[in-house]
């Protein structure tokens, strides 16, 4: 089969040499912005040409955007259709089901899997996909028809309320594509059931990303007490239940979350052991000092702090602050895990606001743990900043 011609953009000249390196992106600075390049619709397909007249494969392209090209194939002469997404779909699944027993985990992870822009995560016989690039939302009929002869899902919901949509020039909102979705979905994560809302709840319905964060500090809960706060649906919290926490005490802002908690609690057998409230971190976390209460495991994990480059400096306070109060409520020979999903937040940065504010809370300890997200959340080997999350684990004195 004859491959289609595409529209041509052409990088400019002595720009090419880091796509060829095999980064995935070209920048509106490195393209020929000719009059014909700034009229192509948003996440049209185009071939990719050297100054010099190669061809360096197929890409999306938005002529609005910063981030201009997203390179799918150094292939000119592949044909972009369902057929190869669904060739993306099953060496990802492979890759999945190679690491994980069950069909529970982020399946498309944008760059790192082949189809930039785009995000898929599997909860059993249920998907959620985002589009999160222009020309990702292009191709959304083929990506359906893809995942359909792929996994041949009971449901696929679309869930296109991520903010980056706005920088592509696109509407948000969700909605389910196909099927039914008629209440939480059950998915098993480090042994212990949980429910994720797939329909509204936040992201995708759930965080696969803390997965081995969840069982590293749950390794360390058994008959020790447990805080886990911003906890959404308790992740981290019933996961040490599961490890043999005595109690664990979940907070989160979100009524809905914390209901979502209790009832896999009791799908789990330890509702009795699982306390709730409902609260700003912060203030809930002060209240908690004031009552004296001490926990023998402590999570901080919350929504993330720095959305923005601009927001470094009022975020790496309000990291230091969440530590600080974390470390208050941490027994004598505790531990403490703080997190941060903020892709604008350095990981050095985050040591030092962290570690800054467990040394104002008149504390002392060593760090046990330092880890990003879980293997289902690759990273692209030439987008290294795309390891957007930290997570650290203290034992305190």
């Amino acid at each position: 089969m004859t491959a289609p011609q595409h529209p041509r953009i052409t990088i400019q000249k002595g720009r090419s040499s880091r796509l060829r390196k095999g980064h995935p992106w070209l920048f509106s600075n490195e393209v020929d912005m000719t009059p014909e390049a700034k009229a192509l619709p948003r996440g049209a397909l185009v071939s990719v040409i050297d100054a010099g007249g190669e061809a360096l494969g197929i890409a999306t392209f938005n002529p609005h955007s910063l981030i201009a090209a997203r390179l799918l194939t150094a292939d000119p002469a592949a044909q972009i259709d369902a057929g190869f997404i669904a060739n993306r779909l099953r060496r990802a699944v492979a890759l999945r089901d190679t690491l994980f027993a069950q069909p529970y985990y982020r399946l498309i992870h944008s760059e790192a899997d082949g189809l930039p822009g785009l995000i898929v995560d599997r909860y059993g016989d249920v998907v959620s996909v985002q589009f999160n690039s222009a020309g990702m939302d292009r191709l959304r009929d083929s990506v359906l028809e893809a995942l359909r002869t792929v996994l041949s899902p009971r449901a696929i919901v679309v869930r296109n309320d991520s903010p980056v949509r706005g920088l592509e020039g696109l509407e948000t909102g969700h909605e389910v594509a196909e099927g039914v979705i008629d209440g939480p979905v059950e998915i098993i994560e480090n042994g212990t059931r949980f429910l994720a809302d797939v329909a509204t709840g936040q992201k995708t319905g759930w965080f696969f990303d803390q997965r081995p964060n969840r069982a590293f500090i749950a390794s360390l809960a058994k008959g020790r007490t447990a805080l886990d706060v911003y906890s959404y649906a308790g992740g981290f919290g019933l996961t040490t239940l599961t490890q043999g926490a005595k109690s664990a005490l979940l907070v989160d802002r979100s009524e809905e979350a914390l209901t979502l908690a209790k009832q896999a609690a009791a799908l789990n057998g330890f509702a009795d052991r699982l306390e709730t409230r409902c609260g700003d971190g912060f203030k809930v976390m002060e209240t908690l000092q004031s009552e004296g209460r001490r926990f023998g495991v402590v999570v901080a994990d919350p929504p993330a702090f720095v959305k923005t480059r601009k927001d470094l400096a009022t975020g790496a306070k309000g990291y230091r602050k969440m530590a600080r109060l974390a470390a208050a409520l941490v027994e004598n020979g505790g531990f403490l895990l703080c997190g941060s999903c903020s892709h604008h937040m350095p990981a050095e940065q985050f040591f030092e606001e962290v570690s800054h504010g467990i040394g104002q809370a008149g504390r002392s300890g060593r760090l046990l743990w330092s880890h990003g997200a879980g293997s289902d959340h690759p990273v692209h080997p030439q987008l290294p900043e795309s390891a957007y999350l930290k997570a650290l684990a203290f034992q305190l004195d």
